[in-house]
């Protein structure tokens, strides 16, 4: 057992002891015992450590829980923790079991839960390995065993190296097998940038272990524009396509391949984005095909982009594009994800918006409580002073199986139910209410039942309903909801149907049933949960068609409630008012632009709503209510307008004959472009799988000035997720950068700021299909990392429990503390009887001749050295000294040693005394 010190520096003070020993001979510290001590204290310092073999073993069970492997590890999970158990050598010994895929999750030695729950769609390999260093204990024997299909998603080079420094081999079993008939799509290329009307290749690699003509696909933002069979030889094939876009914006391009009997279908597709860059640019969405905002905007020398089917928009519609302007458009008519995309590209990549009035903006549009409410400078917030004509309302309500589905914020029922209780926070006392819950029959929660004193009681009603199982049968409930509002005299009678777009069943004779209704001028709207592309969609959007109603669909759940909300304000709240009315200026105007504007006189009509308190009204209402008829409003990085009154179709009269009309809206949209970026300075974008980097370049003579002053800062959204601030790193002058590590699969955008101006850049799609990529490399790695480790390909799993060759440093600092402490008492016993080390050695010599002792007389033996040193003397308790009958007797020595006289007895005791 090899001993080190940790801090051999105190050696020195050995010679330093023996100087002070020889000089100063009083302190007797060359005494054996003394020394002794001496020197395991100067040892003690020292911090010495011995090496000594290990004596347990923690085993590390990682399973692969991955969607490429789960098939095979899964099952197997359970079988594999009891084998180990049972061939676990000793109760020393430890099993840890990993489970993982883009998640790792411990499940601690004992635990009988065993499932995993987390996130499947990457082979974090390297991650699973890391919570192992962290979580092992360097005092004890670690050992890994990997059970993985070897096809990691991340590199494991670095984690290899650490294995091996902290001596934990790392053993692996591989599931599964290669796949030599897989085909797969392994590159889709195509430049990150290019101009308006510049054309550019769309190079796509497919990989396959056999000769063969495999279909392939290439659509451009769900649009198929391309269509061919790539022969795969000798390994892979290569395909080339060219395309160009005349109009500015953001692109998606999605390839696929179709190989017939595919072992493994999850790595065939691959997604781009590809931004169209072009001059300024604003997004116009109208209603009108005729927009005479086109033509006023276009006096600008901006590129407009009028778009009247706003359904298929997306969040890289926004690329590009300075202001969107939304004229008169009602929020269902609107793609969902564009509308959520709004406020990041407002807020934090300085975009401007601008909503405009009419019957279908505002309110009356089913924009509260949407994704822009909140971006507006105008509230959309209901008021008695604004009550329509009494409206009475049926919610017919999906309670089929799949409502019991749990999802954030509770289960698909219980938001459904929050959707019709938001209905009946929203409706007026004089307002009816009924309420069906329909799975195979309609079940009447509340009947029809006016708003006034029972609203307490029709929410707790509805927050009843539960799941009760089965389909739902559309026709009961829309037959029973037109039976309750038959009762009523309502001036507005409407149905709100929420139903499952995938298991709506028995339309039966809705065609005659809603022909019925709309002679008694019911309307129907639908809310389906789902997509458009559901089964049972075409049956939803065709009640909501033919009942004169509007359509939404949803797959988050937890945005129902502000579907219900939106179609109540639309239907029970009368919010664009249809008669003339003077308007008064503000004198915010020349506030906002520095110049004066000659205003028109009246509006033939307004949208209904109130002022923010941070925003400001440069024209107003003069009637009863002074609402806000132009008012703007800054958020974050961008800026905002709300313009009530309608400049295009139905109530535009007065506004088209406006002398100042051009100006007015030229004006706005100039404000809500922002400042112009001045020249010098460049965003450079690159995606390399999940990892994204960004480069920020600049002339250091324009911009390091003010970049000094105030850095950039960098804001990035994934997908869904609440935006975030990423630390820029400093390269060199006039170079930032950033690398950001994103979610598989994920859609990225982001905005650079500068003071009050932004870059922005994105949508970005990080790297797809990396869990089914199968890359050869990737096992190759994993045999290399086993064996820098000193692991082993593990067949037998009763070989698991194979301890490392390491040992452990031992402390010795309690053992030589103890040993001091012990050593120190003994010499304070032997200098309290007076003990002489040269009667050590009389006794040795006398102990070696006791066989010559043996005839002695008896008187002699009992006189012997061990006797006399045993015996203490006996001190009287008086000061006087002991009398000579008191003294012990004399007792016979052997010839060889120096006879002990009455005087070094004598002296002896003194001594003793006075030490006492």
């Amino acid at each position: 057992m090899p001993i080190t010190f940790t801090s051999p520096e105190w050696l020195i003070l050995i010679p330093a002891l023996v100087v002070i020993a020889w000089m100063w001979k009083s302190m007797r510290l060359w005494q054996p015992l003394r020394v002794v001590i001496l020197l395991l204290g100067v040892l003690w310092l020292t911090d010495p450590m011995v090496q000594q073999g290990q004596k347990s073993l923690d085993l590390w069970l990682v399973v692969d829980r991955s969607e490429s492997a789960d098939q095979l590890s899964g099952p197997s999970v359970q079988e594999w923790v009891k084998i180990l158990e049972q061939k676990k050598p000793s109760r020393h010994d430890k099993l840890h079991l990993i489970q993982y895929g883009e998640e790792v999750e411990l499940h601690l030695a004992g635990s009988d839960r065993q499932s995993y729950t987390g996130k499947k769609n990457l082979t974090k390999t390297a991650l699973a390995l890391e919570n192992v260093l962290a979580l092992a204990d360097p005092e004890r024997a670690n050992r890994v065993l990997l059970m993985t299909d070897g096809y990691a998603t991340e590199s494991i080079t670095n984690v290899a190296s650490k294995l091996q420094l902290a001596e934990i081999p790392l053993d692996y079993r591989m599931l599964g097998k290669e796949f030599p008939n897989d085909f797969q799509l392994a590159k889709l290329s195509l430049p990150d940038k290019v101009q308006v009307n510049e054309p550019y290749v769309i190079e796509i690699i497919v990989r396959g272990e056999q000769n063969l003509a495999v279909p392939l696909e290439l659509k451009r933002n769900g649009q198929t524009i391309a269509k061919s069979d790539v022969e795969v030889k000798d390994g892979f094939a290569v395909v080339e396509f060219t395309d160009r876009i005349a109009t500015a914006g953001s692109y998606q391009y999605s390839a696929g391949i179709y190989p017939p009997n595919d072992q493994q279908t999850g790595n065939n597709q691959k997604d781009k984005w590809i931004e169209i860059a072009g001059g300024p640019r604003v997004l116009l969405i109208s209603q009108y095909t005729n927009d005479p905002l086109v033509q006023s905007l276009e006096k600008l020398a901006y590129d407009v982009e009028l778009i009247t089917n706003a359904t298929t928009l997306n969040a890289g519609t926004l690329s590009g594009a300075k202001a969107v302007i939304i004229n008169n458009v009602p929020a269902n008519k609107i793609a969902t994800p564009f509308l959520a995309a709004l406020d990041f590209y407002v807020r934090e990549q300085g975009g401007g918006l601008m909503m405009v009035g009419g019957k279908h903006a505002f309110g009356s549009g089913g924009y509260y409580q949407s994704d822009i409410d909140a971006l507006l400078p105008v509230s959309m917030e209901l008021k008695s002073d604004h009550h329509k004509l009494e409206v009475a309302m049926a919610v017919v309500m999906d309670r089929s199986g799949s409502m019991a589905m749990r999802v954030a914020g509770g289960t698909k029922m219980d938001l459904a139910n929050r959707g019709a209780t938001t209905a009946v926070e929203l409706l007026g006392d004089r307002d009816q209410i009924c309420v069906f819950a329909v799975d195979s029959e309609a079940h009447r929660m509340v009947p029809l039942t006016r708003m006034a004193g029972n609203r307490d009681d029709i929410t707790k009603r509805i927050r009843r309903i539960r799941s009760e199982g089965g389909g739902i049968y559309t026709y009961n409930g829309l037959y029973a909801g037109w039976l309750e509002l038959k009762k009523s005299k309502a001036g507005t009678r409407h149905l709100i149907l929420f139903s499952d777009a995938a298991d709506s069943e028995q339309p039966s004779k809705y065609k005659q049933l809603i022909e019925e209704m709309r002679a008694a001028d019911v309307t129907i709207s639908v809310i389906g949960l789902g997509t458009d592309k559901d089964s049972d969609a075409w049956l939803l959007k065709d009640i909501a068609k033919r009942g004169d109603g509007r359509i939404f669909f949803t797959e988050d759940a937890k945005t129902i409630p502000q579907l219900f909300a939106q179609e109540t304000v639309s239907v029970a709240r009368s919010t664009f008012l249809e008669d003339p009315v003077a308007t008064l200026s503000t004198g915010k105007w020349f506030e906002l632009t520095g110049s004066q504007l000659s205003w028109l006189e009246q509006v033939d009509g307004y949208n209904l709503s109130y002022l923010r308190p941070e925003a400001s009204a440069m024209l107003i209402s003069q009637d009863e209510y002074a609402a806000p008829l132009v008012s703007y409003v800054r958020r974050g990085m961008g800026r905002c307008v709300a313009t009530s009154f309608p400049l295009a179709g139905e109530f535009s009269a007065s506004a088209l004959g406006w002398n100042e009309y051009g100006d007015f809206t030229q004006t706005l949209t100039r404000w809500l472009m922002g400042d112009e970026l001045p020249p010098g300075i460049a965003v450079r974008q690159q995606a390399q799988g999940t990892d994204l980097q960004l480069d920020l370049l600049y002339d250091q003579e324009s911009w390091e000035r003010e970049l000094a002053n105030n850095p950039p800062r960098i804001m990035v959204i994934e997908d869904d997720q609440p935006p975030a601030e990423i630390i820029w790193q400093r390269m060199a002058p006039g170079h930032y950068q950033i690398r950001h590590q994103a979610s598989e699969g994920s859609t990225l955008r982001g905005a650079i700021q500068l003071g009050q101006r932004a870059l922005s850049f994105g949508p970005v799609t990080m790297g797809t299909s990396s869990e089914w990529a199968f890359d050869k490399q990737a096992r190759d790695e994993l045999v290399a990392a086993s064996e820098l480790s000193g692991g082993r390909d593990l067949l037998d799993l009763s070989d698991a429990w194979l301890r490392p060759e390491t040992s452990q440093l031992d402390n010795l600092r309690l053992p030589l503390a103890i040993a001091v402490l012990l050593i120190l008492l003994l010499d304070a016993l032997l200098t309290r009887i007076g003990w002489q080390w040269n009667e050590l050695a009389s006794w040795m010599k006398s102990w070696r001749k006791k066989p010559a002792l043996a005839a002695a007389p008896a008187e002699e033996k009992k006189s012997s050295w061990l006797a006399r040193i045993t015996q203490r003397p006996t001190i009287a308790k008086t000061s006087k000294k002991p009398r000579a009958a008191e003294k012990p007797k004399e007792s016979p020595v052997a010839k060889e040693e120096t006879p002990v006289t009455a005087s070094s007895r004598q002296s002896r005791y003194a001594r003793a005394k006075k030490r006492k």
